[in-house]
């Protein structure tokens, strides 16, 4: 039996964060990381639309990339006073990932955060509040997932929290609030919605559902994101929707080891998300390729590249990441981001070690062993 979950309600388009005004509830806590919310003057709408809607609101502000532990308990803190009876995480994937989190232990105080980070091991919640998620940018989907990437402050190592309890139970999915990003963050966050395509469409739990969603997204990030790159704001948009299509598949076929790897070297060598996925993605693809091959193929017959042989469409498919992420001027090694080589061999048993642990390996389509897995991040640092 396989299983599809995605939030009750999902509002996209333009404008739609006028929604929030219709939600039925006394106090909504907002949680943000500050900033750019506050100069573009989207915040004074979320809060204007749900002080019409009759809530009072408390902010919770400052959530840094890479939300900690810290910073989530600090955040459930401000909740046990205020008592909200919503949540509404607003921004790119930290902010909402630390909301969901601190909904998780200000539902359960006695719960903890060992217990928490054991793949779909969390209680019930919604017994004291439901959960809105409003993206500003295009590429986590967290908005639609039943994901919460969190950091152990005191190891550096990024714990991914999955069970379907933490799905949202509405996403708003604004396009205005796409347009402000700089171009960078365009192309990582887009790189991110890619690699949550190809990960989920090859993945162990994937399905006719979650194959649609991630094609589709694929299908829109090959046509707009070049365009989304160089500021247009009709594909700014599309962008916007394609990353949560491909939130919508990945939460249900789950991921693979590129964010294995993402998960264990974010933090230790202070590189983007999307930034290391796009670099890990084309190297994992030549390596799973020896039993997804076909399905590899076949995602990019959907995108028209060339080939005759399932070979040959899966090195197309390879060239078009690599020349999607040269022409958004992503680095296409960790030695070309600049991670210092003693820094890298100095933790290649750590980072191999914690990427095959990583929950996400679990359904990728071909096991990995250590020493596999410390030759691939070798050719991720020096290259091919």
């Amino acid at each position: 039996m396989a299983r599809f979950t995605i939030p009750r309600e999902v509002y996209f388009g333009e404008g739609t964060i006028a929604e929030l005004k219709n939600l039925k509830g006394h106090r909504a806590a907002i949680v943000i990381s500050g900033g750019s919310i506050k100069r573009n003057g989207a915040l004074d709408k979320i809060e204007g639309f749900l002080k019409e809607s009759g809530m009072e609101t408390i902010l919770i502000e400052g959530v840094e990339p890479d939300p900690s532990v810290a910073t989530v308990m600090k955040g459930v803190e401000i909740m046990n006073d205020f008592q909200p009876d919503w949540i509404v995480g607003v921004g790119g994937g930290s902010p909402i990932d630390a909301a969901k989190a601190m909904w998780i232990f200000y539902e359960n105080p006695e719960f903890t955060f060992e217990e928490a980070a054991k793949p779909f091991n969390l209680p019930e919640l919604r017994k004291k509040a439901h959960f809105v998620a409003v993206p500003t940018t295009s590429g986590t989907g967290t908005e639609v997932t039943c994901f919460s990437v969190i950091t152990n402050e005191k190891n550096g190592i990024k714990y991914p929290i999955a069970d379907f309890n933490i799905t949202p139970d509405v996403a708003i999915v604004d396009t205005d609030l796409a347009q402000t990003m700089p171009a960078t963050l365009v192309a990582y966050t887009g790189m991110d919605a890619l690699t949550h395509d190809l990960e989920a469409y090859v993945s162990t739990m994937s399905n006719e559902l979650t194959d649609c969603l991630a094609i589709k997204s694929m299908e829109m990030i090959q046509e707009h994101l070049p365009e989304s790159f160089k500021g247009n704001t009709e594909s700014r948009a599309k962008i916007h929707v394609a990353q949560c299509l491909a939130g919508m598949s990945f939460s249900n076929a789950i991921l693979g080891i590129v964010h294995s790897m993402a998960h264990k070297t974010g933090k230790t060598f202070d590189i983007p998300h999307g930034c290391a996925n796009a670099i890990y993605l084309p190297v994992v693809i030549k390596f799973n390729a020896e039993v997804a091959g076909e399905k590899y193929a076949d995602a990019a017959k959907r995108l028209d590249l060339a080939g005759n042989s399932t070979e040959e469409l899966v090195g197309s498919l390879i060239n078009f990441i690599e020349g999607l992420s040269a022409d958004m001027k992503i680095p296409a090694t960790l030695k070309e981001f600049g991670v210092d080589e003693g820094d890298f061999l100095k933790n290649l048993d750590m980072i191999s070690e914690g990427a095959v642990g990583d929950p996400c390996t679990g359904t990728n389509p071909r096991e990995i062993s250590v020493e596999q897995m410390k030759e691939l991040f070798r050719i991720c640092y020096y290259g091919k």
